[in-house]
């Protein structure tokens, strides 16, 4: 079998478990502990009724999994998808866990979902599904045991019913149970762009190492969801030059750079950067292989692969979505000199900001957005040369001193606390 085709068959968790065992080994951890720290330390598997617009009845498959509680309450989103799997889910829960360890935040990780297609249910059934789906998880979840947030098909109103329901369940409000939520139910100022802000202030210190001007620097973005978009607009604002987009539908590319504000607006109103006027038509996967500085892949997983990875021009990779990139590309990327600066440090802004949100929840008090944001950056600038020195001193890539440095923290934690028996 070619590296190709084995790489097709990695899930997420495997993909996940192949950077562990490196990491791993090069810690010299007792094998009891790497077992220990490699399974989830809880699957929830529950089956959802749910009474449809149309008077039938339909039965949901729901998943939470819980990687660790070593380091504090579990945390990590929900996602509605038909492509929920739990193997999915224990993948990534274990890359929740290294995450907010590599930032250095007081979490363990989890992550949820259910099986459905959003784009063929209607409001009040997606808020039933939600509803119900809180309910049969609920002496599992809450401020000091796991608190969920937004993920894919998921935002802050599917927070907001998570929240209600968890509230008249105990009976009295408790906005710290979710993170993600409405500005007006306790949500934190700065949350929703914290991913992609986080994706440019690790870009900006990745700049740093190379003596580089914003203004000099090219950048191509695949993904323009939440966290492509507001990337987009964060850099540019800055005085990033970015030159090319794409998202599902379709891709455009202008050398000279791309009006991101009015591009934002095309794609409000056509659901797509396909077609906008201010550049020529390019291929989601033809623009990953174009002439940049900077690509910031913010889609899905594992677009840049053992076919692509020699044609990858880019000269830094900041990852915004979640394991964009497989193991034997990784090997092929460090080869090249490819600057990586991996998903479990790079897109951590999001959960740095929720974990925000939670001490503001449970405090009562709710700083500023400019307080936030300048909180974000000091914890993702210290996380990004703790990740940087790890990988230098041990002559490893930035993935692997990232996991390195991760499975180190949670690893001391469990030595710490030793087991209970």
């Amino acid at each position: 079998m070619s590296v190709a085709e084995s790489e097709k068959e990695l899930s997420v968790y495997e993909s996940m478990a192949a950077r562990f065992d490196v990491a791993a080994r090069k810690l010299n951890l007792d094998e009891g502990l790497c077992h220990y720290l490699r399974m989830p330390n809880r699957e929830i598997i529950v089956h959802i009724p749910v009474m449809l617009d149309s008077g039938k009845l339909a039965v949901f498959d729901g998943y939470r999994v819980q990687h660790s509680i070593a380091r504090g309450p579990c945390k990590g989103g929900v996602r509605f998808s038909p492509h929920v799997t739990l193997d999915e889910m224990r993948g990534l829960a274990a890359e929740m866990t290294w995450k907010c360890a590599v930032v250095n935040i007081p979490f363990g990780g989890a992550k949820g979902g259910v099986v459905c297609d959003p784009a063929k249910l209607s409001q009040g059934e997606l808020e039933r599904i939600t509803r119900r789906y809180t309910a049969e998880i609920l002496d599992y979840i809450g401020p000091e045991r796991d608190v969920p947030a937004p993920d894919m098909n998921t935002n802050e109103q599917t927070m907001a019913w998570i929240m209600d329901t968890y509230s008249m369940h105990v009976r009295h409000t408790v906005t710290a149970s979710v993170t993600g939520k409405p500005l007006d139910l306790g949500g934190s100022r700065g949350r929703r762009a914290a991913t992609g802000r986080g994706c440019m202030i690790a870009t900006d210190q990745a700049l740093k190492r190379f003596g580089w001007k914003r203004e000099a620097t090219r950048v191509i973005i695949q993904g323009f969801g939440n966290v492509g978009s507001q990337a987009a607009r964060l850099m540019h604002e800055a005085g990033y030059r970015i030159i090319g987009v794409a998202d599902i539908g379709g891709g455009i590319f202008n050398t000279h750079g791309l009006d991101i504000a009015q591009l934002i607006e095309y794609v409000k109103e056509h659901r797509t950067v396909r077609g906008f006027p201010g550049g020529e038509s390019i291929g989601p996967q033809e623009i990953l292989e174009q002439d940049c500085e900077v690509l910031l892949p913010a889609a899905t997983e594992s677009v840049i692969n053992s076919k692509n990875a020699r044609k990858i021009k880019a000269r830094i990779l900041s990852e915004g979505a979640n394991s964009p990139t497989t193991p034997p590309a990784d090997d092929i990327l460090f080869e090249r000199g490819v600057f990586v600066i991996p998903d479990i440090l790079a897109n951590s802004g999001g959960v740095t900001v929720s974990y925000f949100e939670w001490v503001q929840d449970r405090q009562g008090y709710f700083w500023p957005e400019g307080m936030v944001n300048e909180r974000l950056k000091h914890i993702m600038v210290n996380a990004f040369n703790d990740v940087v020195g790890y990988g230098e001193r041990h002559n490893v890539n930035n993935r692997i001193a990232a996991y390195m440095l991760a499975i180190d923290r949670v690893a001391f934690s469990i030595k710490l606390r030793g087991i209970y028996a």
